[in-house]
């Protein structure tokens, strides 16, 4: 008689082991116990239930042994499964995949970024100070090819206090506010060119509506005293009066702007060609190269005593100091570190003025195309000079360009060609 059974379910083919850890069946048990007949089988007991605990009477079963029966059932939940036994709960029940926390981590760092940015830029952009300066008027010069910025560095002393005013030497009872630098920078197809504009240039000067509401007539006089009378409005006109640029953009700072923005950009560095000791701005520097701080800065651009052509030579200091402040302002480690980022645009956009339609975007191209020209992607000049020492009828000194030189290069600016090179 053969000793090995039919298999049934739990059983793996052995009548005494569950295959992969069921119940245990029972062995044949005496013959006057068995009500089944001698030699039979033990009746099997319950199996543990699925959803419960094991009942009382049931033992853990081993590991079976492969038999000649059927396929092996579902392995009890005290062994591993067997083959087609449900799998248990598994032990990461309730938790996140950690790809998900990643994917949500990175979506998260994303979100916080756009609304940094987004804060910050209005943040900025209620910073600037914006003045209706171009404002259209009969006669004014068509639109031209490229984007022409007019650039004043004015005396205001807005926002300096006392003792400020006496380190930078700037005086206190003066009132109002005076250019002390003009620029005009082309940015372009063809190159950046950045073209200062002496202050003393004998021009026409348009009329125009004084504040008081009374009519001045125009007249010929100083360019430097259009700023004066009539502010930045008057002063983009009479530039375009006299060049016949169009002018896009408008930018204006006085000095507590300009030193601002020295200082939050830690200093710029500057090769100075030969000692300078100026009592009147107070400037006491050595040859060689030099981090000027706002007070230095502010004093660099205003001395001209030191300077063979006074003047002219200034203007040329204004050109590479600006160059070089563009450069930094401009750079990775300015515009990615918070610590130099926000107090350079509190500095600069807080004192800054501009024309009505300028945004932050402009500005941005404003300066790359002023690091350009330091970086030698393209040129300064000034405008070509006729008479150094023009004498007026009233015995004043004054300066006239050069007028076929000056009509070429402002042909150049109003077709964005290539602007000549005089020797």
């Amino acid at each position: 008689m053969n000793t090995w059974q039919e298999g049934r379910p739990g059983g793996g083919g052995n009548p005494y082991g569950g295959n992969g850890g069921g119940a245990a069946a029972e062995p044949p048990l005496p013959a006057g116990l068995n009500p089944r007949g001698p030699g039979a089988p033990a009746p099997r007991q319950p199996g543990p239930s699925r959803l419960g605990g094991v009942p009382p009477q049931t033992v853990p079963g081993g590991p079976g042994r492969p038999g000649p029966g059927g396929p092996g059932g579902p392995g009890g939940p005290g062994g591993p499964g067997g083959p087609g036994g449900a799998r248990p709960a598994g032990a990461r029940a309730g938790r996140w995949p950690r790809r998900r926390i990643v994917k949500w981590t990175v979506f998260g760092v994303l979100i916080a970024v756009m609304v940094t940015a987004v804060s910050t830029w209005f943040w900025a952009d209620s910073k600037l100070n914006h003045e209706n300066v171009l404002a259209d008027y009969p006669g004014r010069p068509a639109a031209g090819k490229g984007t022409n910025w007019l650039i004043v560095g004015s005396d205001s002393r807005e926002g300096l206090s006392e003792s400020q005013m006496d380190t930078m030497h700037t005086g206190h009872d003066v009132e109002g506010k005076r250019s002390d630098s003009m620029m005009i920078l082309h940015v372009g197809d063809h190159g950046n060119t950045l073209m200062s504009i002496p202050r003393d240039s004998w021009v026409s000067i348009p009329e125009y509506k004084a504040s008081s509401g009374k009519t001045v007539k125009a007249t010929t006089s100083k360019i430097n005293s259009a700023f004066a009378t009539g502010n930045g409005r008057l002063l983009v006109q009479t530039v375009e009066l006299n060049t016949g640029i169009h002018i896009d953009h408008y930018a204006e700072i006085g000095f507590a702007g300009f030193a601002g923005i020295v200082d939050s950009v830690g200093g710029v560095q500057m090769h100075i060609d030969q000692d300078i000791k100026d009592k009147d701005s107070g400037l006491d520097l050595k040859a060689g190269d030099q981090t000027l701080n706002g007070t230095q800065a502010l004093a660099f651009v205003r001395q001209r005593h030191q300077m063979a052509d006074q003047d002219l030579g200034r203007m040329r200091n204004q050109q590479k100091f600006l160059g070089a402040l563009a450069h930094q302002a401009a750079s990775p480690g300015t515009v990615l570190n918070p610590f130099t980022f926000y107090p350079l645009v509190d500095s600069a956009l807080g004192t800054l003025i501009v024309d009505d339609d300028c945004g932050l975007t402009d500005l941005g191209s404003l300066f790359l195309a002023m690091k350009d020209v330091n970086g030698g992607g393209g040129k300064t000049l000034t405008i070509p000079i006729g008479n150094a020492d023009y004498r007026t009828r009233t015995g004043e000194s004054a300066v006239l360009w050069d007028t076929s030189k000056s009509k070429q290069v402002f042909d150049a600016f109003k077709n964005d060609t290539a602007v000549p090179d005089f020797k």
